[in-house]
């Protein structure tokens, strides 16, 4: 649900668990490049990005999905992206992930076929695919959990197999899609799966920003960016993004930062404090996964103040109590519902809510491996989002 996507301090995340893992040795990705939709001897056959163990991935040939269940949909992929969380899969910090797994959990795309059970969409109908499966009648689904959905929540290329390929099998998926309006820019609407509103629900409602407030970002990639902009739904006084790389922090102030600090070329709780007459910052999030960011912010937040975590943890962070006990404040976690999906919609088609600012790279899904490998290194290549088109 945020990553690694640079050699700096501040490695972005999507979302998602916590997990410690023994360092594993990586080898290349074998690249396979064949025609796909053959006849592979009953079975029709597609492209996907697939994971072979920590470090190993190919683009392959896999069965094409059908329909397992009534309330399933089969879904062509027009575009989809790559996630922090993939990279955190590819580290070894999701041990969930079994070998063969198709990755990936956004998307938009086209459905091909329909259950018999499945009453709002139909076949052609151009669609959001859900980073979390909901099957709206667990009690966790019942209570707006989704990502804790008994049946589902966030199954798609962790799971299951997942969006990084030609087709994809979406289950309950009257509760999993959204309809996509007509004459919709779909590209714009890929950040609609899983950043946008992993940004605005961990971070900005879970850190209960408000008018007047001062707020900092620790982490200025896809998902700090995306708590940023919707951090300005509620008006605060100050957005402080903090990272390592320049090129980030400047992209941080032209998308409505109000300061940006470098804190690999200066004390980032100094200038913090300098900021705010001493006091901290109303809310601190956590949009990076690692230690020492997440020990940052223990450092950034004001008495009375919360911590809001977005980043996927792969190891064990301090939890200073010896000088947070007495301050009256809040640390949240969660793993993104998409509750806010409908609204988030609602703003973009508004125009007041550019998602494509979030896109940097775009490449075709069969280019895949070269995508990783951009995403990957980040800092060095300037990138925020990629866009794979399925063509």
């Amino acid at each position: 649900m945020q990553p690694t996507l640079h050699t700096s301090l501040y490695i972005l995340k999507s979302y998602k668990m916590n997990r410690t893992t023994t360092p594993v040795k990586t080898a290349k990705p074998t690249v396979v490049l064949k025609e796909s939709n053959k006849e592979n001897g009953m079975h029709k056959t597609m492209k996907a990005l697939v994971y072979h163990g920590p470090g190993r991935k190919s683009w392959e040939d896999k069965s094409k999905p059908t329909i397992e269940n009534p309330a399933d949909v089969i879904v062509k992929i027009i575009k989809t992206t790559i996630c922090g969380t993939d990279l955190h899969i590819l580290k070894g910090d999701v041990p969930e992930v079994t070998l063969g797994r198709i990755l990936g959990h956004e998307g938009v795309g086209i459905v091909e076929e329909a259950g018999n059970a499945v009453t709002d969409f139909k076949k052609g109908d151009h669609v959001i695919i859900s980073c979390v499966t909901s099957c709206g009648k667990c009690v966790y689904c019942k209570r707006s959990m989704y990502s804790h959905c008994v049946n589902g929540g966030w199954i798609l290329g962790h799971l299951i197999d997942g969006t990084q390929a030609e087709y994809v099998r979406i289950p309950y998926a009257d509760n999993s899609l959204y309809h996509i309006p007509e004459g919709s820019d779909e590209e714009a609407l890929v950040m609609l799966s899983d950043i946008l509103p992993t940004g605005f629900e961990c971070g900005v409602l879970n850190g209960k920003v408000q008018p007047g407030n001062t707020v900092a970002i620790v982490g200025s990639g896809p998902i700090g960016l995306a708590a940023l902009l919707t951090a300005q739904f509620y008006s605060p006084a100050e957005i402080i993004m903090i990272d390592s790389d320049d090129n980030r922090l400047a992209t941080a102030k032209t998308f409505g930062a109000t300061q940006t600090i470098n804190n690999s070329k200066e004390n980032a709780i100094e200038r913090v404090k300098e900021l705010t007459g001493g006091i901290g910052v109303d809310t601190a999030i956590e949009a990076v996964g690692i230690p020492a960011t997440f020990e940052l912010c223990q450092s950034l937040v004001a008495p009375g103040g919360v911590i809001a975590n977005i980043g996927v943890h792969g190891k064990s962070v301090e939890l200073h109590l010896e000088t947070l006990w007495s301050k009256n404040i809040t640390i949240t976690t969660r793993l993104v519902d998409t509750a806010t999906t409908p609204m988030l919609l609602n703003i973009v088609q508004s125009k007041k809510l550019d998602p494509k600012l979030l896109i940097t790279h775009q490449f075709k899904l069969r280019d895949i491996i070269k995508a990783y490998d951009v995403f990957q290194h980040a800092a060095k290549e300037k990138a925020l989002k990629v866009i794979l088109t399925n063509e």
